[in-house]
């Protein structure tokens, strides 16, 4: 979303707050996986075979940590490794993880600043089934999202803080955006954060939200299973619905529109373009239907 906005906003008008719910430490690493995937990203350097990590890529430290006998199943590339070891030490001297953040998007040529949503410790936890209380990451990559979820908890959320400009960045911002990110472990972990949620309350006629559902279904990721899972409608209108007290208007794609029914109940605009943002010009077109609505 923030690459489709960047072909019609000029980057240094343009800011990410980034949720870091997913974060960990592994091999004594710190890794970011949303703030550096959307570094790669917007820095033309994404692995787009894999959807993340970094291209031109090479598993040599992973392989040999697997014939060692160590933790492997966290695939983390040689190249992606340097990004790790960087945040780690910096950390380790002091530095917060705003400051690292901006030096590596200087650093990998990222044109749009990007603010880790805190700089607290905050963790998507999942209640599960059938292993109990599982990380993000071995629900995500472990377990490959394959199993049943009965509650998400977003742990250390009571006692975060925002980072430094997070709050004064939603209070100026002409326009905000929700991207179309599972709305129960992408962005419930940043509303969760005191201060957040009030903030897009306060600007709630200046918030768009883009739908993450094509034909009631999610693209890819466990959107639509996590919903059916937790309780919720899995449509269009059922995400809305999360976003009430929050969101002014909500876009749908053209599949959903002839089921656009419910939303005046949200007093919530709606409305329908293509989101699928398959090719430039379809994501030039929903960043105009965002940007302008």
């Amino acid at each position: 979303m923030l690459k489709a906005l960047n072909t019609i906003v000029p980057s240094e008008e343009l800011l990410g707050i980034v949720n870091t719910g997913d974060d960990l430490t592994m091999h004594g690493l710190r890794i970011c996986p949303d703030l550096d995937t959307i570094m790669y990203t917007l820095a033309g350097l994404n692995n787009e075979e894999t959807g993340w990590g970094l291209t031109g890529e090479t598993w040599r430290v992973m392989a040999e940590l697997d014939r060692l006998g160590g933790d492997a199943w966290f695939q983390l590339g040689d190249r992606d490794l340097a990004t790790h070891l960087y945040r780690t030490s910096r950390l380790a001297k002091g530095a917060t993880l705003s400051e690292v953040t901006h030096e590596l998007t200087e650093r990998l040529g990222c044109p749009i600043r990007l603010l880790p949503v805190t700089e607290d410790p905050l963790a998507t936890l999942f209640e599960t089934a059938d292993y109990g209380t599982v990380s993000f990451q071995e629900y995500f990559v472990r377990h490959h999202h394959d199993i049943t979820v009965r509650d998400v908890i977003i742990e250390g959320a009571l006692d975060a803080q925002p980072s430094p400009g997070v709050l004064d960045a939603i209070a100026s911002a002409e326009r905000i955006v929700i991207s179309p990110s599972n709305p129960l472990i992408s962005i419930a972990p940043l509303l969760a954060v005191p201060g957040v949620r009030e903030a897009l309350k306060a600007r709630r006629g200046d918030v768009v939200a883009v739908s993450p559902l094509i034909g009631g279904k999610a693209l890819k990721g466990p959107a639509d299973r996590l919903l059916r899972e937790l309780g919720h409608e899995v449509s269009p209108l059922g995400i809305a619905a999360l976003y009430a007290d929050i969101v002014g208007t909500f876009v749908i794609d053209t599949i959903d529109a002839n089921a656009a029914t419910g939303f005046d109940a949200l007093d919530m605009r709606v409305l329908a373009t293509g989101t699928l943002m398959s090719d430039p010009e379809q994501a030039a077109t929903l960043a105009q239907v965002v940007r302008h609505g």
